[in-house]
């Protein structure tokens, strides 16, 4: 069974699917704020979906980051590295890219299962 959160005309923000849920890019609400903000706001989000699936970061299998600038990686880092779970990190990928709106500095992707 497939289920779909946050539908829009666009895309949904998560499905669920096969006991995984696929969590679309997601980037931050207040697109002033510095990179730190940002990245805060963007886990808050994949928290939120998590939750609304039934899992959370604990059973990520993976996120992709993209960042405007490589140059802000351990920026981002300082505060990525406080919310995952360190006993199960997913695998990652963090990639420099033009993303959809100049102020936005970060945007995450993330797969988790449901148990």
């Amino acid at each position: 069974m497939t289920k779909h959160f946050d539908v829009g005309p666009r895309m949904s923000q998560a499905v669920v699917h096969g006991g995984f849920i696929h969590i679309a890019g997601q980037v931050p609400d207040d697109r002033t704020t510095s990179l730190e903000d940002q990245t805060r706001q963007v886990l808050a989000k994949i928290d939120a979906l998590l939750a609304q699936a039934g899992s959370n970061k604990s059973q990520l299998v993976s996120v992709n980051i993209f960042l405007a600038g490589i140059s802000d990686f351990d920026r981002m880092n300082s505060v990525y590295d406080k919310w995952i779970d360190p006993s199960r990190p997913p695998a990652r990928a963090c990639v420099e890219g033009r993303l959809a709106d100049p102020n936005i500095r970060v945007e995450m992707t993330a797969v988790g299962y449901i148990a």
